[in-house]
């Protein structure tokens, strides 16, 4: 009786085991190929012959083939790291001396390792390891029989998923969509990869298609239709009248087949994609390929909709290492070192019932990425245990009954979209296959996929309107963790704005908060008086501004706790048009969970690079070392230093400005008006060094107001502030109709120092200067009035850039200055005359520097001067004078900091103590 797959596979684990030893002591050739006989079921005696006789020709003695079966197969064995090419032609060398009707097709070369196999017919040659055997035994099909339609396929890469993609679309707009789109979609993916996996027979799916669709397409849903039935049946309940090739396939359960579906009907094209697809070769499959299978499927628009940013393997496990993974990895070398062996057994024994009962659920799991890569690893640390547990077992490989036990059931998922659930589902069943067959290659033995027996428990569900208890109660769940949709504030549909406006209820702000911040005060209410640890991936954004005191202090108000934190670094996956985001990740906890020891910090020199990991006392939502403060809005400086405030907010419809050629036109025709004509800048305009103009009037008396009415092109820009204004419904604004030559909001002072409101993030420092009166600051530009070469120095210091970095808002990943709560917050140092006079000369010499760089050509911008590539010598050299001494100010014993870190660090804590003195 022939032997399953499933029994062959086996065999050929066992086979590469036994032999992996017996290599090292270069074992006898003919039982290493009586053996191998014997993994297809095939008794070597009955179809093949050891040392067969052959003369070459008439001058030389006779020969001997090492093995022979005629017609089939010639091998010639060598002894381990022999060359293998010298083999295979002294193989075709024999040939001379057989019949034409024994010649093979097919050579074997072998020097117990390293196999090479050529395919005589076809004129192709394939060469693998012992230990990858299992990953090449259709190449011996003839073995038993078969003879299988060599099909060519390319490896796996993303144009498979863009392959996919163009099916999916293709069945849309045929009018085949909605629910049973995704669901055949899912169903024809777990067949791609069952062939290519060993799951199924290979090529069994695409060699049913070929055989018994036709090429016109049309009758491809019917036996598609057929096949889906075969599969949802086990072989004894199934008709007995089925033709062999659909009896073949296996049973196999889980639900995937159940549900009766309409099918679609196919075109030529379609049923080509389809095939198409096939040619992929699915089994090297990894989580990178399933979502990029989401995201090729999904359109620009939805993704935007549901904010969705594939998370890469890498990032995921930045989030379960510090998380539980690390932790589990330590307590298996603590047991591995113990000496004593019932000790050490006793120890393995409880980690593997512990981690076989650990639960995981992602509230946003997508294509199950976190749940995927969270299995993978607990099922290699289970590997690894198991055989850590029977390493001194001479007889572990042979009749130990050594079973994986890790269920897939122990996995929870919530996702909004039908298709990315039911992949997740498949995905953790492929996952688990993967782990079977390196399970397989340690012990010997693949546990059976099929029929499915368990699977993850992925919910089709808003998460946010989902009760999570519904799920699995929290005092059931270890872990918690995922990547949220990230969707800024402003970008939120009206439905993701009610479901924000219900989870944060009467928090003051809410509404300003980017939507993954739902997830956050979701889990830690979810996980307030459990043991859950969570661990969840945001933007940046969620740890700067106005949005951590909104967020974070509700959090923290339940008793949360921060364990473990990545400061930002720059989001990286392997899907198209991937997202271009900066990121943190936070690990927290309720007021119940086991706390670590220590807390880790994450931290990026450079947002690209690797992490330096720092063990400290706290994390705070600023992700920094110091105490669980948030920093609000205030409306005066901490220390005694001139106030912040916007400059001069037209609010006319731009009527009042104008660019520089309808400055030079008015001014040429009306001479009179250049006394009342000004500069403004915004902080593009300020930036960049863009010349803008605007009618200055708030010192022009009636008469002077009356004779510029006179003129047409004044009085029209006149009318049009009016009516703008009348407009408004802002009953302030209106009644600012009746000065239509005034600003909605003016200021004047002599000097002052002019901040851009949104900057960069590029750049080093925030381009800042002194400005007279002779310049008109619009409301995009913040301004110290009446300030000195001191403030300036401070502000154009490293030190006060660090802070602006953690505590400014953003807009997308520029700062945003804001003098509430930037400025305003921001701790002073206490200095001497001295100390003082130090800086204001440090900071001259910055101007100086400038003045040089605008001295060679006027046309040179800030912009230009503070490109962090361009930055000239002497301008950079200014600034880090500055920022040394401006870092002894800070500094308990006078020196400099090391970090951006340290430095924010020890901001915070003069922070605090000043903050309750003020």
């Amino acid at each position: 009786m022939a032997l399953s797959l499933q029994n062959i596979r086996n065999n050929a684990h066992q086979f590469s085991l036994d032999y992996a030893e017996a290599v090292k002591e270069n074992a006898e050739s003919q039982s290493f190929l009586n053996d191998f006989f014997a993994i297809f079921g095939v008794s070597r005696r009955r179809v093949a012959s050891f040392e067969l006789p052959v003369k070459i020709d008439e001058t030389s003695g006779t020969k001997r083939i090492d093995l022979f079966w005629p017609g089939v197969l010639l091998v010639e064995m060598k002894s381990t790291g022999q060359n293998l090419d010298k083999a295979y032609h002294q193989g075709l060398n024999y040939f001379k001396g057989l019949k034409d009707q024994d010649l093979p097709r097919y050579v074997l070369t072998c020097d117990l390792d390293t196999f090479r196999l050529y395919d005589l017919d076809d004129q192709k040659d394939y060469s693998f390891q012992l230990a990858d055997l299992v990953d090449n035994l259709h190449l011996f099909d003839f073995m038993v029989g078969q003879k299988v339609q060599e099909i060519s396929e390319v490896e796996l890469n993303l144009q498979a998923a863009d392959l996919l993609g163009d099916l999916h679309d293709a069945l849309d707009q045929s009018g085949f969509s909605g629910h049973e789109l995704q669901v055949f979609m899912v169903r024809v993916l777990f067949c791609l990869f069952a062939e290519d996996t060993g799951v199924f027979n290979r090529h069994q799916f695409t060699q049913y298609l070929l055989q018994f669709t036709d090429e016109s397409g049309f009758d491809t849903e019917m036996h598609l239709h057929k096949l889906f039935q075969v599969l949802d049946k086990p072989p004894e309940n199934r008709n007995k009248n089925l033709i062999p090739e659909l009896q073949a396939f296996p049973y196999v359960n889980g639900h995937l087949f159940k549900e009766r579906i309409d099918m679609p009907s196919f075109s030529v094209g379609m049923r080509e994609q389809l095939i198409e697809c096939c040619l992929f070769n699915w089994k090297d499959i990894s989580p990178a390929i399933f979502g990029s299978l989401f995201q090729s499927i999904m359109d620009k628009t939805a993704r935007r909709n549901l904010g969705a940013h594939y998370t890469s393997e890498e990032n995921i496990l930045k989030t379960i290492e510090p998380l539980f993974l690390n932790a589990l990895k330590s307590e298996f070398n603590a047991a591995l070192k113990v000496k004593s062996d019932k000790s050490r057994n006793s120890k393995l024994q409880a980690l593997t019932d512990k981690i076989r009962h650990l639960t995981f659920m992602d509230p946003a799991c997508g294509c199950g990425n976190f749940l995927i890569i969270t299995y993978r690893e607990l099922r290699r640390l289970e590997l690894e245990i198991l055989q850590a547990q029977h390493a001194e077992d001479a007889q572990f490989q042979v009749g130990l009954e050594i079973e994986p036990a890790i269920p897939l059931n122990n996995f929870y998922g919530i996702e909004i979209d039908e298709w990315p659930a039911r992949i997740a589902e498949v995905a953790m069943w492929l996952t688990q296959h993967q782990m079977n067959v390196e399970f397989a290659k340690r012990f010997g033995h693949e546990p059976d996929l099929l029929p499915l027996k368990e699977h993850a428990q992925v919910h089709h569900a808003n998460a946010l309107e989902r009760d999570w208890n519904d799920v699995i109660d929290a005092e059931n769940l270890n872990y918690l963790i995922g990547n949220p949709p990230f969707v800024g504030s402003k970008y939120q549909t009206p439905t993701q704005r009610e479901l924000q406006s219900q989870i944060f209820g009467k928090i003051k702000n809410s509404k300003q908060l980017d939507f993954v911040s739902n997830w956050f005060y979701k889990a830690a209410q979810f996980v307030q008086t459990s043991t859950t640890h969570c661990a969840l991936v945001s933007t940046n954004s969620i740890t700067m501004g106005e949005q951590v005191a909104t967020l974070w202090q509700p959090i923290l108000d339940l008793g949360i706790k921060v364990d473990f934190a990545h400061r930002t670094f720059q989001w990286n996956n392997e899907a198209s048009g991937k997202a271009a985001v900066h990121c943190v990740i936070i690990g927290f906890s309720g007021q119940q969970a086991t706390k670590p020891e220590n807390k880790v910090l994450f931290d990026y020199p450079d947002i690209k690079g690797a992490p330096v990991e720092i063990q400290i006392s706290n994390i705070n939502p600023y992700l920094i070392d110091a105490a669980n403060i948030v920093i609000a809005n205030r409306s005066k400086p901490l220390g005694d230093v001139p106030k912040m405030s916007k400059g001069n907010m037209p609010l006319d419809g731009g009527n009042l400005l104008m660019n520089e050629p309808e400055f030079r036109e008015l001014v040429s025709k009306y001479p009179q008006l250049t006394k009342w004509i000004k500069q403004i800048v915004g902080g593009r305009e300020f930036i960049n060094n863009i010349k803008r103009y605007c009618l200055w009037l708030p010192d022009a008396t009636t008469k002077e107001l009356r004779e510029l009415n006179l003129l047409p092109e004044i009085n029209s820009r006149f009318e049009g502030v009016k009516q703008m204004r009348l407009a408004s419904p802002d009953k302030g604004t209106q009644e600012k109709s009746s000065t239509p030559w005034l600003f909605r909001e003016s200021h004047r002072y002599n000097s002052l120092i002019a901040i851009p409101e949104v900057s960069s993030e590029r750049r080093l420092y925030i381009p800042m200067a002194f400005m007279d009166n002779s310049i008109i600051p619009s409301n995009k530009v913040q301004m110290v009035p009446n300030a000195t070469l001191f403030e300036f120095g401070i502000l154009n210091s490293e030190m006060h850039m660090d802070w602006v970095r953690t505590v400014t808002g953003r807009l997308k990943s520029d700062y945003q200055y804001s003098a509430k709560l930037v400025y305003n917050n921001f701790p002073w140092p206490q200095t001497d005359d001295q100390q003082k006079a130090q800086i204001e000369k440090l900071a001259q010499q910055i101007l100086d520097a400038r003045e040089a760089e605008f001295a060679k050509d006027r046309e040179t911008s800030l912009a230009d001067l503070y490109d962090p590539n361009l930055m000239p010598p002497s301008l950079r050299k200014a600034h880090q004078a500055l920022d040394k001494a401006v870092d002894k100010l800070y500094h308990p014993e006078g020196k400099t900091f090391k970090t951006p870190l340290e430095r924010v660090n020890h901001l915070f804590e003069m922070y605090s103590k000043l903050s309750e003195s003020h």
